[in-house]
């Protein structure tokens, strides 16, 4: 009897140490973090992604993905739910990718954001919010590995064609050319040594040059040189010149109102009496051509006309 108590007890302690285990290791395991939902809206494919999977935000754990399914209402399209921590700074401009763990293919959904609209985006178990799943660099590569490959076909071709033998010898004789061309500046440096040893002697007299040019810029630079001297020399007669000049402009302009004023006037009235005195001269001379004795005798002098004294009408009496 004595025995069947302590193997009850015995019992008894073990069946309370397993709950006390037990409570410990769901009091620890229990997850008191507050989590919002959002579904992550996804064309693509989410090979690796399972339930469970991590959500980080910009590589800091911040939930976890909670199902993933066929959205019912758009064939194609995928909608995962993930729980995230609240407090975590989901806005309007934030985005999710897929990312991989080292070699294992096992997926987590990459949350970052743009930051072209920081509103909040708030979401709740009545309304959750939606994001968008943006192709990750895996997709992107698969979408144009085809376009890839083709143009890796393509630079191999455009290498072998570099790489033919007519290219190759190409090659080979422009090398040569440039060895070539080395060389002959090796001799043409070796020819120009003597040329270089005289340098110094040549800067030297350079010099020389140079300061001989200087002085001589600095003599004709100075205001009481030779070179001033004999410019302000030739600018004063250039002055007197001008002045030369500008009173035989007036004189001129005095002789021509001079010439206008009296000498023309003057000039028309003998034109005109020259003429009235042709004209007088060449009636005379009509005169003694028609009546030579009129040069003798004078000129008669006309005959009466009608009314006159001694008027006759030719060819009877007078009326």
């Amino acid at each position: 009897m004595e025995n069947k108590s302590h193997a009850f007890m015995a019992g008894l302690f073990t069946l309370m140490l397993l709950a006390a285990v037990g409570a410990s290791v769901y009091w620890f395991n229990r997850d008191n973090r507050v989590r919002l939902p959002y579904d992550l809206v996804s064309r693509t494919n989410v090979t690796g992604l399972n339930p469970e999977s991590a959500v980080r935000y910009r590589g800091l754990a911040v939930g976890k993905v909670e199902s993933i399914k066929f959205d019912t209402s758009t064939p194609g399209q995928i909608l995962i739910r993930i729980l995230v921590n609240k407090g975590t700074p989901m806005t309007k401009s934030t985005f999710a990718t897929l990312s991989y763990q080292g070699v294992t293919g096992l997926a987590f959904v990459q949350l970052d954001d743009d930051g072209h609209d920081r509103t909040l985006l708030s979401s709740s178990e009545t309304h959750v919010a939606q994001l968008p799943l943006r192709p990750s660099f895996v997709d992107e590569l698969q979408r144009r590995g085809n376009n890839l490959v083709h143009q890796l076909e393509a630079a191999t071709s455009s290498v072998n064609q570099l790489l033919s033998p007519d290219n190759r010898q190409a090659m080979v004789d422009s090398i040569n050319s440039v060895k070539s061309a080395a060389q002959s500046v090796n001799r043409l440096a070796q020819q120009l040594e003597p040329v270089t040893t005289q340098l110094p002697d040549t800067v030297r007299e350079l010099t020389g040059t140079l300061e001989g040019a200087h002085r001589l810029t600095n003599q004709l630079t100075d205001p009481q040189g030779p070179l001033v001297r004999n410019l302000d020399s030739v600018g004063r007669a250039a002055d007197q010149a001008a002045s030369s000049l500008a009173a035989f402009q007036i004189t001129m302009q005095t002789f021509e109102g001079s010439l206008q004023q009296e000498a023309l006037p003057r000039l028309n009235t003998l034109s005109d009496d020259l003429r009235t005195t042709t004209q007088a001269v060449g009636q005379a001379a009509e005169t003694i051509n028609r009546n030579p004795r009129a040069l003798l005798f004078g000129t008669s002098p006309p005959p009466p006309g009608p009314g006159e004294a001694g008027f006759s009408w030719p060819g009877g009496a007078g009326r």
